[in-house]
């Protein structure tokens, strides 16, 4: 399995900006998929955004035309403008065959 950590998260206001970073264990070139999740307060993790190895994106759309995915060597980057109250959750990256292994996660707090 890839062991991944989160980081970047932290408070923010509505309408402004935060970078989320993962740093994947070995490198994740080869990995057909690699993906973000959230889990929102009392609410089931959800899929947010997805990176193929051909250079797609895929967005869900409550975050399409706010949020960008990229993808290195053993990076994922999440960045979030225009940012929503919720958009609050604990955010997680994760890979295609990771036999649901997911990292600590990320805590991003949009509030006024």
């Amino acid at each position: 399995q890839v062991h991944l950590v989160e980081s970047g998260g932290g408070p923010a206001q509505p309408g402004g900006s935060l970078t989320l970073s993962c740093a994947a264990s070995e490198t994740i070139s080869k990995i057909t998929n690699v993906m973000w999740y959230r889990t929102p307060p009392g609410r089931q993790r959800e899929w947010v955004a997805t990176a193929t190895i051909h250079g797609n994106r895929y967005y869900s759309s409550s975050v399409k035309g706010r949020f960008t995915i990229t993808r290195g060597a053993n990076t994922l980057s999440l960045i979030m403008h225009s940012l929503k109250l919720e958009d609050t959750a604990v955010y997680y990256c994760q890979v295609d065959g990771n036999n649901d292994n997911w990292g600590q996660g990320t805590q991003v707090t949009v509030s006024s």
